[in-house]
């Protein structure tokens, strides 16, 4: 294995996530092709390029109080928000999505590269976008005090949040602010500072504060309905220079859960758009749960009752109960939960049909479609919306839009293995000196196929390699790290005994 001690640990991730990325069959380059068409895109797409009926419909809302909230290091901007208070104590919440399309065409270079992949692969050591940078953080990003095309969401609520009416059209937008998830979340929860980017916008920060309360409401009225308030902990690198210091758990927050309910809410109008158009779509679909055994165990053992047939609202008040009694260990059950659940597919549903909803957020009709500078899933929406709205002919066919969703799926599974690998070769690095030692730790997979348990600190994956007798998914258990091997993202633990006052985690 190369030598780890020389402080060179970003390019060893970036090497090894190259040769992952091959492993998967995922591509991490751009092919000369693909390349080629893009310095034949000379700026960003406008209206006034067009001879369409779109063309001639799209607005101008550049004068709007747009802004992005997203990573602190992101340039990818899909998404745009603003709010407006109604009289009657409702609100307009308009979403702006970059209009992609406009810029990378079916069947062109680009889009093929972008069909391979499927998604964008966020690895801790480097990106590998969908679509080249140019494009997906420059001339397709909704960026800072840039006019772009975008497709609009537009959603009026009632006082009580229930969605009045919707419209979805295209325009000219203009990003005022771009906003962290980090300062907007502090801003809200804390009081800190207004950020800087809030307070050189007039308006800008009292619309946040709106957009916030609707955000809100929308998400209690979710849970209402049988949505799951789960709590999921992300990896991030910590780099001094190039070494790699630390793996950083990041959790949600109320910038995050401004853009989610914002997102989810657009999704569905999507989706019910389509329907209503009688045009297909692809469905994001998270089928009723495999193991809800296992999960009403996991209840049961925390003192709580669930119905034997899966039930989201029943499990939506267990877990709230459960986070209020123990807020430090909720993370562990949540992942216990996401784990049992199952993987999300996406599938096809032609007009007049039902493919069935998303369990977790409690919604029928989702349909990814707000992210088409990271997602294929979310640009063949897009391409869909904008034929439904020019009432044009369609640019895929029902078998295309079959093969299209089966292969989405199975490339997206591909780059979330990628992801996890990486993370757990860096996670490799920082433990290799740290053998022997012992974690508390939570049992997150028990097939055939092996055990494997999550430690929290740094928070990663690893087998258990023995002492696995009786375990299953949400199981707690002190493990004992035995072996790490940074070229192929192992960890290895064994099962530990407890010591005289150990607690074991729940």
């Amino acid at each position: 294995m190369e030598n780890t001690e020389d402080g060179q640990h970003r390019a060893i991730l970036r090497r090894i996530a190259h040769r992952v990325m091959l492993e998967r069959g995922l591509l991490p380059d751009f092919p000369p092709e693909a390349l080629a068409e893009l310095d034949g895109i000379r700026g960003p797409a406008t209206a006034a390029g067009e001879s369409t009926p779109l063309a001639a419909a799209t607005k101008d809302l550049k004068a709007l109080l747009w802004c992005s909230i997203d990573n602190d290091d992101s340039l990818d901007l899909d998404q745009l928000t603003v709010a407006e208070a109604l009289s009657d104590g409702g609100a307009k919440i308009l979403v702006a999505i970059a209009d992609v399309d406009a810029l990378v065409k079916k069947g062109s270079a680009l889009d093929e590269r972008a069909r391979a992949n499927t998604t964008s692969v966020y690895t801790v050591a480097e990106t590998f976008p969908m679509l080249p940078e140019r494009l997906s953080t420059d001339l397709s990003s909704l960026s800072p005090d840039s006019d772009r095309l975008a497709v609009i969401v537009e959603m009026v609520f009632s006082a009580d949040c229930s969605l009045r009416s919707s419209a979805l059209y295209r325009a000219t937008v203009r990003n005022r602010a771009k906003l962290s998830y980090s300062g907007v979340s502090a801003w809200l929860e804390t009081g800190a500072a207004v950020p800087e980017g809030i307070a050189a916008v007039r308006g800008l920060d009292e619309n946040l504060r709106l957009q916030d309360r609707v955000a809100a409401s929308l998400k209690a009225l979710r849970r209402l309905q049988g949505a799951l308030d789960l709590e999921t902990v992300e990896a991030r690198p910590v780099f001094v220079g190039e070494e790699l210091k630390d793996l950083k758990a990041e959790t949600g927050n109320r910038a995050k859960d401004i853009i989610a309910e914002f997102m989810i809410a657009s999704n569905g109008i999507a989706a019910r758009y389509l329907s209503s158009k009688k045009v297909p779509s692809l469905r994001r679909v998270v089928r009723t749960p495999k193991r809800w055994d296992r999960i009403v165990e996991l209840a049961a053992e925390r003192g709580s009752t669930l119905p034997k047939e899966p039930d989201s609202k029943s499990l939506e008040g267990f877990l709230a109960s459960a986070k209020a009694a123990d807020p430090l260990g909720f993370p562990d059950l949540s992942l216990s939960v996401i784990k049992l659940l199952g993987r999300g597919e996406y599938v096809v549903q032609l007009p007049g049909d039902s493919v069935g909803g998303h369990f977790g957020l409690a919604v029928m009709d989702y349909a990814h479609s707000t992210a088409p500078n990271r997602r294929y899933p979310d640009l063949i929406a897009q391409r869909l919306l904008k034929a439904a709205m020019a009432e044009s002919s369609l640019p895929y066919g029902n078998d295309e839009l079959n093969a299209l969703a089966t292969h989405c799926t199975e490339e997206e599974d591909a780059a979330k293995k990628v992801e996890r690998q990486v993370v757990k070769s860096a996670a490799a690095l920082l433990l290799e000196s740290r053998i022997g030692e012992q974690f508390d730790a939570i049992v997150t997979g028990a097939s055939d196929k092996g055990t494997w348990v999550r430690v929290m600190r740094p928070p990663v994956e690893g087998r258990l390699e023995s002492g696995n007798e009786g375990m299953d998914v949400g199981r707690g258990l002190r493990v004992q790290l035995v072996s790490t091997n940074v070229e192929r993202g192992y960890i290895d633990f064994k099962r530990a005994p407890e010591g005289p006052g150990h607690e074991r985690p729940r």
